[in-house]
């Protein structure tokens, strides 16, 4: 062991004794809070009599005060104690103009040490931080807010410490990353998905660290880490503005359930809260008041997976154009322009003046439309009353309550909806039917329309928003979330991972919802080998993509007899999987229907079925579909069954494009039949 080695080790358990200490103190102040509070409590219970108001509001207030510090120290405690783990990761010697240098740990959290009244690590987010990240060795500089700090970096060390032990530490004057970053890839994945604050790369660090941009897209190819980049943008942001903003006040939109409980745990390891989270169809079904069945985006592609039905593409790709939400911003001014006859009203003997009535309606041009009648019913009322010098009866209100409406040519918005497709002369276009679920290209058309002429309250509580898998929404989506989230965006995705190539978006779509988005692009992915990255290209050739230089086994495409005989190979390879030294493997079917026919047929202990039901990521061995695996990773992937016959068209590829692209180290595919030309090329 050299000497640097050694003195590290000494310093570490100085740091752990201290952080130990400091565990103990919290301890204690809990302890000591927690009797407080039973003896206010039962100082409260015994003199309750003699307590006025004011006085039960005060102790009500200590009460309260108390049991905040409490939490506050339990939280705390809970930090120390990831700390003692590993304390820190990264050390920069920095002198700052004409000052000695010195040394800045750099974790996970803060710690503040109480006797010595210093910081002695910093947290991965602190403004000196930054420092790790974006500079090498010599003249630096980071940002505060009084002002931007000028020095010199002398030193940069990079740890690995695990369960107090230090594993390795490595200095660096080429970039620090590397060698740790191909070290934590070369692993195999775990259960969840992790932190990346001892790996991130001066452009990710970017993107984590932008406080300016009011919506922030991301598009990054498959493996570069943006989910992770943008759950780390988060648990910044929560850092930078702690005062005015906590997790409750954020919302993701995610995909799925899975994908939520796959990404729960990184906001926690940093220190943050568990975010609120919903899927695209809870939004939709809070909109619509559950006045509607509608078929799920799961639902839409499974249908697109089955049957190659012309007319629902159609009405697909048309629905999700930036066309579609042009006409129907043209349809609701033509409406307004058009569909309202203004006419004279008579109520008993007094005549109301159309051009009355008109101006009116002008006033509230601001509110919704349909909303207008109910308003200038009011307006109408008060007119008569001073015409006729007295209260006006149930009746005359209900005749001007009755006439305004009728003054335009239709009340509800579904009869709109319809309505907007004769106007564009696309009538089969829309398949609405009673009783039957609406399509899912057309729910988010109609919550439009609503906002549009009845206006919906937005969520104006939540003050960021993340939208993860981008390329799975639609323009009129987009519109949608920006009337109801009035609030700073994160979105991100990759093109090229779409599982409805008929209904995509890219970033040029979205930049054209929120004309201020800034968009960063990441072409280089961390997942795959190279050997697997250059055979996905294959499938949908991505020239952007920079793969990290890793190297291992190249995909195995085995060709079998018959079925029986590939689902023979399929129980071989899951028989086999335990010995292989991976911890994870995903078997990733085109279909749902698929996926449960290889489940029944397998039989294999410790295969757990994922479907669009389930809401927990589990380890070990995964089957599914390539459309819930979307964002997910596995050590090995086997993609069954890709025969001719199975992958045909454009869907399907995308499907097998996502699939190959989950695997980190091992990809199989097998097929009986004819292989699909997709691979054959």
């Amino acid at each position: 062991m050299n000497a640097t080695e050694q003195e590290e080790k000494e310093y570490l358990e100085e740091i752990k004794e201290k952080l130990t200490l400091a565990v103990r103190r919290v301890d204690n102040a809990v302890k000591q809070f927690s009797t407080e509070l039973r003896q206010k409590k039962e100082y409260i219970h015994e003199n309750q009599s003699g307590m006025d108001e004011a006085d039960m509001v005060a102790a009500d207030q200590s009460i309260n005060r108390m049991a905040l510090t409490g939490e506050g120290a339990v939280g705390r405690k809970r930090r120390l104690l990831k700390l003692v783990q590993s304390p820190y990761f990264g050390r920069l010697d920095f002198g700052a103009k004409n000052q000695p240098a010195v040394p800045v740990y750099i974790g996970v959290h803060s710690f503040f040490d109480e006797q010595q009244r210093q910081n002695l690590i910093y947290d991965w987010r602190a403004p000196i931080s930054s420092l790790f990240y974006d500079f090498e060795l010599g003249e630096a500089s980071y940002a505060t807010p009084s002002g931007t700090v000028q020095g010199r970096i002398e030193l940069k060390r990079q740890y690995k410490i695990r369960d107090g032990r230090l594993e390795f530490l490595l200095d660096s004057d080429v970039n620090i990353h590397d060698d740790v970053l191909q070290q934590e890839l070369a692993k195999s994945s775990d259960d969840k998905m992790k932190n990346i604050v001892a790996t991130i790369q001066r452009d990710q660090n970017a993107v984590i660290r932008n406080e300016e941009a009011t919506v922030m897209v991301i598009q990054g190819v498959a493996g570069s880490g943006k989910t992770s980049i943008a759950l780390h943008r988060i648990a910044f942001l929560l850092y930078r503005y702690r005062e005015t903003m906590a997790a409750k006040d954020l919302l993701i939109i995610s995909p799925n359930k899975v994908f939520a409980d796959y990404i729960s745990n990184v906001l926690p390891e940093l220190g943050e809260e568990h975010l609120p989270e919903m899927g695209m169809e809870e939004l939709a079904a809070d909109l619509l008041e559950g006045r509607y069945q509608f078929q799920t985006f799961f639902e839409q592609v499974t249908a697109l997976l089955e049957r190659h039905d012309a007319a629902f593409i159609e009405r697909i790709r048309f629905k999700s154009s930036f066309e579609f939400l042009s006409q129907l911003n043209q349809y609701l001014l033509h409406i307004e322009n058009n569909y309202l006859t203004v006419t004279e009203l008579r109520v008993g003997r007094t005549v109301v003046p159309a051009a009355f009535i008109q101006q009116k309606f002008r006033t509230y041009h601001r509110v919704p439309l349909l909303k207008r009648f109910a308003l200038v019913a009011n307006d109408v009322r008060a007119h008569v009353r001073d015409a006729v010098g007295r209260k006006l009866t149930g009746q005359e209100k209900g005749t001007i309550g009755e006439a305004l409406p009728r003054m335009f040519r239709l009340h509800q918005v579904p009869e709109l909806y319809r309505d907007f497709y004769h106007w564009i002369g696309r009538p089969e276009l829309l398949k609405m039917h009673p009783g039957q679920p609406l399509e899912y290209a057309d729910v988010f058309a109609l919550i439009y329309l609503r906002i549009r002429l009845e206006g919906l309250p937005g969520y104006d509580h939540v003050k960021h928003l993340l939208i993860d898998e981008m390329q799975d929404y639609t323009p009129v989506q987009y519109a949608v979330l920006s009337r109801l989230f009035h609030c700073r965006k994160t979105i991100l995705g990759d093109v090229s991972q779409t599982v409805n190539p008929y209904s995509a978006s890219s970033a040029e779509t979205i930049e054209r919802v929120f004309p201020q988005a800034e968009v960063v692009r990441l072409y280089r992915s961390y997942r795959s080998t190279l050997e697997i990255t250059a055979f996905a290209q294959r499938i949908t050739p991505n020239p952007h993509i920079m793969p990290l230089e890793r190297h291992g086994p190249a995909p195995a495409v085995r060709q079998f007899g018959s079925r029986d005989e590939e689902l023979q190979a399929l129980g071989q390879l899951i028989a086999d999987f335990p010995g292989s030294g991976h911890h994870s493997l995903g078997i990733i079917c085109k279909t749902l229907r698929q996926a449960e026919q290889a489940f029944e047929a397998l039989e294999a202990a410790g295969v757990y079925l994922l479907t669009d039901e389930s809401t927990k990521f589990k380890e070990g061995i995964i089957l599914t579909t390539a459309h819930l695996a979307k964002g997910l990773e596995f050590d090995a992937v086997v993609v069954p069954f890709v025969s001719a016959r199975v992958y045909k068209t454009e869907v399907d590829r995308s499907m097998l494009y996502v699939a190959c692209t989950r695997a980190m180290h091992q990809l199989t595919l097998t097929y009986s039949g004819e292989l699909t030309s997709f691979l054959s090329a």
